[in-house]
């Protein structure tokens, strides 16, 4: 069973109080003990914020010169192409988190959270895989970037763009306990094809022990879907 990937005991308190709230963990495909509790004080701060709408998800909604000339299989690809990659025994050292330590985005998520930039370099990372994947790629403006797994979900559904359909290409969003509520999203990740068997195939980044892998997941864990405006 997928449960929570629990914080390192080994991460520096320093670091944990930079993150604050701006976070929700990545997951991994290992047993969580009973007496685990998934949602820290921290998360339950910012998944409040997120529910109220008050984030920067909404300040960045996607135009008519937003349309790009990237499909779905060339995301996929790239994606493809990371995996393999894995963090190191601090959980951070990949290109993912040092790229969005260094982007614009950062600074919007530090002003929105708080925190500080090198507390991206050692965080989870599932949500800066996608974004990274969507930056390389030219798809940006459709995929989204984020490092909170909530805001970048609640940003596909500002923007009439969040269903239930697994499509090829679509960010898939997870909650572990089969919540369907946006508040509760612990993991994203792209579909790579819905297998018509009750799960789907996706690609992820900080999965497995800290990978990216291309994983099976059931669809009862799936909170719901974003859909970039790929090209044809």
């Amino acid at each position: 069973m997928v449960m929570h990937r629990l914080p390192r005991a080994t991460k520096p308190h320093y670091v944990r109080a930079a993150l604050g709230a701006t976070f929700v963990a990545c997951f991994m495909g290992s047993a969580l003990p009973a007496h685990a509790d998934p949602v820290n004080g921290d998360d339950l701060s910012l998944t409040a914020q997120a529910e109220t709408g008050q984030t920067a998800s909404q300040e960045a909604k996607p135009a008519e010169k937003d349309k790009i000339d990237v499909t779905a299989a060339q995301v996929l690809a790239l994606a493809r192409e990371q995996i393999g990659i894995r963090e190191n025994a601090r959980g951070g050292g990949t290109k993912f988190q040092e790229w969005y330590a260094n982007s614009q985005r950062a600074q919007e998520t530090i002003a929105r959270d708080g925190g500080h930039p090198a507390a991206y370099l050692n965080a989870p990372w599932c949500a800066m895989f996608v974004s990274w994947v969507g930056e390389q790629t030219g798809a940006r403006a459709q995929v989204g970037w984020d490092a909170y797994t909530v805001t970048h979900a609640r940003w596909f559904q500002n923007n009439g763009r969040w269903g239930t359909l697994a499509k090829p290409g679509a960010v898939v969003f997870f909650a572990w306990n089969g919540s369907k509520s946006l508040g509760s999203i612990q993991h994203v990740g792209f579909v790579v094809k819905d297998n018509r068997d009750g799960t789907i195939s996706t690609i992820e980044g900080n999965t497995g022990n800290g990978l990216v892998e291309e994983r099976i997941r059931p669809k009862s864990q799936v909170v719901g879907y974003g859909y970039p405006e790929y090209a044809a």
